[in-house]
């Protein structure tokens, strides 16, 4: 590490996470959380970047990997998971699956490293997705969790004047996520009509590049129709 300011970035090693540790390169040293230990060491060829390999929803291990940090001032949520299926057939251990990682792993990360984004008076950033402004039919579980998730920021906010946080609502985007959901909609996987991940990062950058006078709170990116 240098100097310069560090971001820490969850589900790093592809998708959103890997697409906005690119553009922050460039400004920031790196830590790239992630399970992925062979794609973290790709993405880690980045300038100024390393591997943070951890478990989020283990409480013991993310305590451990948090309490190596001397330094952070920008932490982006992107790890995230979507089941969906009607609510009649949603059982609870997939409420608890998603919740803990789409919330809980959220809210104890960010608990964690507060003490030092506040002495950097720094940014956080939450992935959320157009299901956290509205509620679709099959998608209640995932939809509960980034409703919790926008709440979530919007207290966290309220609470800790000192830092900026930013909320993120993208559209469909073409990632692995995306082709996975598109398998459980029995659907066919459309890169070209979604947003690319890069798309979303680019908004990410201009909200922790605001000026110091500005704090962007909400970006709602949608795909242009083609």
């Amino acid at each position: 590490m240098t100097d310069r300011p560090v971001a820490l970035i969850t589900g790093a090693s592809r998708g959103i996470g890997l697409a906005v540790a690119k553009r922050l390169a460039a400004t920031h040293d790196l830590l790239l959380g992630g399970r992925d230990a062979e794609a973290l060491a790709e993405a880690a060829g980045l300038p100024g970047a390393q591997p943070w390999p951890v478990e989020l929803t283990d409480a013991d291990a993310l305590a451990e990997a948090t309490a190596q940090l001397s330094r952070l001032d920008v932490l982006v949520h992107s790890a995230g998971i979507a089941e969906l299926g009607p609510l009649a057939d949603t059982t609870a251990d997939t409420w608890r699956r998603t919740f803990e990682l789409n919330v809980v792993a959220v809210a104890e990360l960010t608990r964690l490293t507060l003490p030092l984004l506040r002495a950097a008076e720094g940014h956080v950033v939450l992935i959320n997705s157009g299901a956290g402004l509205r509620a679709n039919p099959d998608w209640g579980v995932y939809a509960a969790s980034k409703f919790a998730l926008r709440a979530y920021a919007d207290v966290l906010r309220a609470e800790e004047t000192a830092l900026r946080v930013t909320s993120i609502h993208p559209g469909r985007v073409a990632t692995d996520m995306q082709r996975g959901v598109r398998t459980q909609e029995d659907g066919d996987y459309q890169p070209d009509q979604y947003l690319t991940a890069d798309s979303v990062a680019k908004a990410v950058l201009a909200a922790v590049r605001a000026d110091e006078d500005a704090h962007v709170t909400e970006i709602v990116v949608r795909p242009r129709p083609r």
